[in-house]
């Protein structure tokens, strides 16, 4: 075996190659472009005369360079980039061709103990794409909102009583069309319910009146110095979330086909309150290569739910895992969350986390974990959820109380 220790970064790869008895066989530097990745594919095949006989320790799991090792037969070991600081010496010396060496020095001492990457089918990669990037467009409303209301608190705070959201179409034509408190205070009833039809608002017709009302007390103004300055920054957070909304809104268009396209759709949906944004996640982190997975414990690490021991002497005590696949853990808490609003097993549960004391995430993340096991045993047998089979389950393997 020869182990390739991998530092990736923007313009260039340094890779370094040990034998088994841990000497240097080669180290080179080859640039990020499709000249660069085909002369490190030959690099590595020159060195063994097998790619299986290769083991190649990156510090990723996705991108071009994955794809090209892949597609070159090449076995590929993801591994957290906190690992390499573990064997760091006490100078604390990096650079990036040390990184390779430890790379490769963890491949040759820890093979056995890392998972080699199995690319997904076309279709869950696929999925992993779009709701990953999806996710981003999410985080950039998010932010674009949070900037909004710090606009409109400085300048224009009752238009944060008009409407439930800021991230709704019908809130942002209203803001675009009345910019300004006076503005919408000069508009008539009839033209506040004709802005509310134009921003598909779902009942205009009842909500106009309470603008008005609301618009017609006494509020908060402030000079017009301050009203020019700011309505023009609001008019331009606006344009960008209405484009964001309108981007997001098309990724559930894209979504949706592709993941009632897989023959786990089914499986997925079958979870209580996974609906159409949680379930094509959890299939797209999850993935659908059986031989993936150990057992459940194997899926509770990767994903973060399992906590970690920790214990030094007589002091002992478990901590929340971080080296995990954080987009699946993300998508198991939320999903724990949700099933506590449908399955009263699932809110029983949590609510006796909370009774002993975990906070809400900490409860959160211990039913998430039970939720693994039971997807685990779904996912191998292709099955769907059912309450009553959980139950049943539930029933025969809960311990037996003696009788006196």
């Amino acid at each position: 075996m020869w182990y390739v220790g991998l530092d990736w970064a923007d313009t260039h790869h340094d890779v370094e190659v040990l034998d088994e008895a841990g000497k240097r066989v080669g180290t080179r530097r080859f640039a990020h472009s499709h000249q660069g990745l085909n002369e490190l594919i030959q690099f590595l095949l020159s060195i063994a005369a097998q790619p299986e006989q290769l083991a190649c320790i990156v510090e990723t799991n996705h991108g071009l360079l994955i794809t090209f090792l892949l597609e070159a037969g090449i076995p590929v070991y993801p591994v957290n980039p906190k690992t390499a600081n573990q064997l760091r010496k006490s100078a604390g010396a990096k650079t990036d061709q040390i990184d390779a060496h430890l790379l490769a020095k963890i491949g040759r001492l820890d093979l056995a103990e890392l998972r080699r990457l199995e690319p997904d089918s076309d279709t869950v990669q696929e999925l992993k794409t779009l709701t990953r990037d999806q996710d981003a467009l999410i985080q950039t409303q998010t932010r674009l909102v949070n900037q909004l209301t710090a606009c409109l608190k400085d300048y224009y705070p009752a238009a944060l009583n008009l409407f439930a959201k800021l991230q709704q179409r019908s809130t942002l034509v209203f803001l675009q069309t009345y910019p300004t408190l006076q503005a919408a205070q000069t508009a008539s009833l009839e033209e506040i319910t004709a802005t509310l039809r134009l921003g598909k608002h779902t009942n205009p017709t009842r909500l106009a009146p309470k603008i008005v009302e609301e618009l017609h007390r006494p509020q908060l103004v402030a000079n017009a110095a301050m009203i020019r300055a700011k309505s023009r920054l609001m008019l331009s957070l606006v344009k960008q979330l209405l484009v964001v909304l309108e981007d997001i809104a098309s990724y559930d268009e894209a979504i949706a086909p592709l993941f009632l396209s897989h023959d786990d759709a089914e499986l997925w949906s079958s979870l209580p309150r996974a609906g159409k944004r949680l379930a094509p996640r959890l299939l797209a982190e999850w993935g659908d290569d059986r031989a993936r997975y150990v057992d459940a414990s194997s899926v509770q690490a990767l994903a973060g739910t399992a906590p970690v021991p920790f214990q030094s002497g007589n002091y002992a005590k478990a901590h929340k895992r971080f080296a995990c696949l954080k987009p699946l853990r993300n998508a198991l808490h939320q999903f724990a969350w949700q099933s506590t609003l449908q399955e009263e097993w699932a809110r029983e549960y949590y609510q006796r986390k909370r009774a002993e004391g975990k906070t809400h995430s900490m409860a959160v993340r211990s039913l998430a974990n039970v939720w693994v096991r039971i997807i685990y045993r779904m996912w191998v047998s292709k099955t769907a959820y059912q309450t009553a089979t959980f139950e049943a389950a539930k029933l025969t393997h809960a311990p037996r109380q003696r009788v006196a």
